[in-house]
């Protein structure tokens, strides 16, 4: 699947330095505190300014329901979800399964695609397409959570692109995923 699709796919997301991206039941205020400490949007902006397409699962657009404005302003978001209506949200299209959500990026021209939500990281990784992850660690020990990584099937080589530290501790470092040739 990895080589079938015209688009690439990144990841740009923050974990605790045990590895959760979220508390059990979500919240998000152990990062959120610490990366304003940091200063900036740590490269957020430059980021998504790149990026045509937003793939979640339900539970990271369920928690993205709370911002205001809507975060993905302007951008096709795909949620790839068992549960969630289709055409429960205007803003979004609903997948059930991942060849049909790649069917539809591709027939949409997408060109390149952020990836967002534990589930979908790592379904995309175990499909083999993601392309670029870039992961920053907050201070902090939570303990329990959301973990960012889990069962993938197999390594998952990468390349170290760079690293960058922010302030209050916060580290930065983007990755390219290497694909065996085809």
């Amino acid at each position: 699947m990895a080589s079938d699709r015209p688009f690439t796919c990144s990841v740009f997301i923050g974990t605790s330095l045990d590895g959760f991206i979220a508390r059990q039941d979500g919240d998000l205020g152990w990062l959120t505190s610490r990366g304003e400490a940091a200063g900036g949007d740590l490269g957020y902006q430059e980021f998504i300014d790149g990026i045509d397409a937003v793939v979640t699962g339900r539970g990271t657009y369920e928690a993205g329901l709370s911002f205001d404005p809507w975060p993905h302003e302007g951008r096709y978001v795909a949620v790839l979800s068992s549960t969630l209506e289709p055409g429960a949200d205007p803003r979004v299209t609903v997948f059930r399964d991942l060849d049909g959500l790649v069917r539809g990026l591709a027939e949409r021209g997408t060109k390149s695609v952020y990836v967002d939500g534990g589930q979908v990281i790592r379904a995309f990784l175990r499909a083999g397409m993601i392309d670029q992850v870039v992961i920053t660690t907050v201070p902090v020990l939570i303990g329990t959570g959301v973990p960012l990584f889990g069962e993938l099937g197999g390594d998952v080589p990468l390349t170290h692109v760079s690293t960058e530290v922010f302030g209050a501790g916060v580290v930065q470092s983007a990755y390219r995923v290497e694909h065996p040739p085809a």
